[in-house]
């Protein structure tokens, strides 16, 4: 692994590296189709035949989807989940956008740079974790006390994910600028390889792999995100899933029970946090502090969530790391707020009569 990656200064390296990510998913997406594969599901009466649909969910080991829906009891489904795993957001919306799934969550930013790279999709549920969990690590011998100490140091981060605009925001509260430091774009594996092995400065990051580094590795939180991050998530469909008939009555019941089981876990951290363990190979110590770090709030998408992702589209371009400006009310719909509030209120009303 090269750890000693080049430092991204210039204007057209960025660009470069984001016209790449756009050539990547232009040619993932010559690959894909418009057809979901569930056109058969629709009866000649118009209905849909939901026991003949499959929906491709992404899925990242950090969030666990999966295993969140079997906790919850809400895994019955009519219709069949086909799960695909990714390391983090930004190639799981490449995924989504060559149509290869049809459905996954992301954090705030992937989707701002999937947008750049001109993405066939919408955000179509939200729900808040609050920023805490989304950090800037040192090791617990740093010298290093405040983030404006990160000036010329090395600096891991997924880029394109929830930590680079953590990063990003962090270097700006400091009077820093991107440029100041020399960012190492590594996912959260080789990045806490890299962390531990003392070939990173700082690591920023998300839970659970916050409170891993915490807890096994005694790393010491420099900043979190909690009063500079809107902490939101996303469920990410493809456009082709929404205008197939089928899939879209798929996602709209996949919405409703991913809205329960996020709700319930914030509502049985223990129990969760034990499924989790099992699922990401985390030790139960890790996850329970990870799940006490992301209390969950269900958001409909309106206004002010559009615009809390526009500012960060527009300080990313600010940085260079974007070219040019960025409309993300392109990429919302708002079409299953009202199904998904109706669900995440029957959730409440079950936690109220446990």
């Amino acid at each position: 692994m090269n750890l000693h990656l080049v430092r991204r200064t210039r204007r057209r390296t960025r660009l470069a590296a984001v016209a790449g990510v756009v050539a990547g998913a232009l040619l993932l997406a010559g690959c894909g189709g418009s057809a979901t594969g569930n056109e058969g599901a629709v009866k000649s009466d118009g209905s849909v035949d939901l026991s003949k649909v499959t929906l491709i969910v992404g899925d990242q080991k950090g969030t666990s989807a999966q295993a969140l829906l079997k906790a919850a009891g809400l895994d019955d489904t009519p219709y069949k989940i086909q799960w695909q795993e990714f390391t983090s957001g930004p190639p799981l919306l490449e995924a989504l956008n060559a149509d290869s799934i049809h459905v996954g969550m992301v954090g705030n930013t992937p989707p701002i740079f999937a947008a750049a790279a001109k993405g066939t999709f919408k955000m179509v549920q939200a729900v808040t974790y609050t920023g805490k969990g989304d950090t800037i690590l040192v090791p617990k011998d740093s010298p290093l006390k405040s983030v404006a100490d990160l000036k010329g140091k090395n600096v891991g981060v997924a880029e394109g994910s929830s930590a680079n605009y953590n990063l990003l925001a962090q270097l700006q509260n400091a009077g820093l600028k991107y440029s100041d430091v020399k960012v190492q774009n590594l996912q959260p594996a080789d990045a806490l390889a890299a962390f531990t092995s003392g070939h990173l400065d700082a690591w920023a990051t998300w839970d659970p792999f916050t409170s891993q580094a915490v807890k096994q590795e005694g790393a010491r939180v420099l900043a979190d995100g909690n009063d500079l991050l809107n902490g939101l998530n996303f469920q990410v469909a493809s456009n082709a899933a929404l205008d197939d008939k089928a899939t879209k009555a798929a996602l709209q019941d996949y919405l409703g029970r991913i809205t329960q089981a996020q709700l319930w876990a914030g509502q049985h951290q223990e129990e969760w946090s034990k499924v989790w363990a099992e699922q990401t190979g985390l030790t139960p110590d890790v996850t329970l502090a990870a799940a006490k770090e992301r209390p969950v709030k269900v958001v409909p998408i309106d206004q002010s969530v559009i615009d809390s992702e526009q500012k960060m589209a527009d300080a990313f371009s600010a940085n260079d790391l974007l070219p040019g400006s960025v409309n993300v009310s392109d990429y919302f719909t708002d079409e299953f707020n009202d199904y998904v509030q109706q669900q995440a209120q029957k959730q409440v009303q079950k936690a109220g009569k446990a």
